[in-house]
């Protein structure tokens, strides 16, 4: 990694007048970037650098439909963002047209409930949520480290997958363990997908023509990791995922919610430590657990429709346990004004919106096969027949949430130093 002052782009804040904003979703062992204009969602850069950690690190950018790639030395995510701000340096009206830096961060704990500009204070409770997310927050704080040196002039931001179920209450969130594990250790259910939750709420009250503060929503975001959120009159009411996002629905290898002795029962008889059977919950199980293939759905959708049973079956007890968790989340809100299909899976499996809905006839909502085709590579559209509740596919855009958010906070720190 070059100095600080190498990396640094010497730039002062883009004006109200612009909405440009680097968005940066720093993982475990990846990054990715886009240059978002929060105000039309257009992305003039975009890309991803991956396998961060390990020998063949590279690092891709995407722009005006070409792609250019090049390995990272050393691998590590410092040196990837130090070859982003090198890469931008050859856009210079791009980068002085930059109004923040935004950040997605998974977990927030209590703590935030919105997104927040990054000081000293805030950046050390995101650092004190590492515990709750030990393999994204300390990712989380890397990339805003590592662009706090490469732009050191512009807003920080951190936006928080957690945030929006804030409001949930606390029967909702309570696990029923002994309440000083909630008051001293901080275990409760936080949920997750909540950056995704918000836009699409948005969208669907724009689509429905209906105030989000009137709007009874089941969210499914399905994608490698996978959640339903019960949103009444707009705010989140509960969720499937937990303290961590291991809970829930099926996931693409995660186990999703299971009973827990299972966990003490695999440790005895395989004879392997809580952090081995822990690794299999979180890496071997879910879609790939089950169908012993793949945790991508069209892989298993593919083996399907060759009769592999496995995969079936697979696909089966999939979209079974999302018409539960469906049904489930029909407590909290009471009426459903729509179920919203999100995410990777959501927005392009026409088959597991098709069987999910197949368990839900008792909701009133039924298939319209044709339009249920068609609402796929970021269609949006509604996929059931005239009823009382409807089934929507709808695209999420958190990464445009993220630079809505930044904007908006920059703006109003510019005024406030005016």
């Amino acid at each position: 990694m070059t100095s600080t002052n190498d990396a640094s782009i010497n730039s002062t804040p883009a004006s109200s007048a612009t909405s440009y904003v680097l968005v940066l979703n720093c993982g475990s062992s990846s990054l990715k970037f886009a240059v978002i204009d929060a105000s039309t969602g257009e992305q003039p850069l975009s890309g991803m650098a991956e396998r961060l950690g390990s020998d063949d690190a590279e690092i891709v950018f995407k722009q005006n439909g070409a792609k250019q790639s090049q390995a990272l030395t050393p691998h590590t995510h410092k040196a990837a963002l130090q070859a982003l701000v090198t890469y931008l340096q050859g856009y210079p009206a791009l980068v002085q047209s930059l109004t923040a830096i935004g950040h997605r961060v998974v977990h927030g704990g209590e703590h935030f409930r919105e997104a927040i500009l990054i000081d000293s204070l805030s950046q050390q409770r995101i650092a004190d949520c590492s515990n709750l997310a030990p393999l994204h927050n300390p990712a989380n704080l890397l990339g805003i480290e590592a662009a706090q040196e490469a732009f050191p002039q512009l807003p920080q931001v951190a936006v928080f997958d957690t945030a929006f179920h804030q409001e949930m209450p606390d029967y909702a969130y309570l696990y029923p363990l002994p309440y000083e594990y909630y008051r001293d250790l901080g275990v409760r259910r936080y949920g997750f997908h909540g950056t995704s939750c918000r836009y699409v709420t948005a969208e669907a009250a724009r689509l429905l023509n209906k105030p989000a503060a009137g709007l009874n929503l089941i969210i499914a975001h399905l994608g490698n990791g996978a959640s339903l959120t019960a949103v009444k009159n707009g705010h989140s009411v509960d969720t499937t995922m937990g303290l961590t996002p291991l809970e829930g629905v099926v996931h693409g290898t995660r186990c999703g919610s299971i009973d827990p002795g299972i966990i003490a029962y695999l440790a005895h008889r395989l004879n392997k430590s809580t952090d081995e059977i822990d690794a299999i919950l979180w890496k071997k199980s879910g879609l790939l657990g089950l169908s012993g293939l793949s945790n991508d759905c069209r892989t298993i959708e593919e083996a399907a429709a060759n009769g592999h049973e496995q995969a079936q079956l697979t696909l089966e007890i999939y979209a079974y346990r999302l018409a539960k968790a469906v049904g489930e989340l029909m407590i909290p809100l009471g009426r459903l004004d729509a179920l919203v299909f999100t995410g990777g899976i959501g927005e392009n499996s026409s088959l597991i919106r098709a069987r999910t809905l197949d368990w839900l006839g008792f909701l009133g909502l039924q298939l319209d096969s044709e339009a249920n085709e068609q609402c796929i590579r970021g269609k949006a559209g509604k996929i059931s027949q005239h009823g009382h509740a409807a089934a929507w596919v709808i695209p999420t855009n958190e990464e445009l949430m993220i630079a809505r958010d930044s904007v908006a906070l920059a703006v109003a720190a510019q005024g406030e130093q005016a």
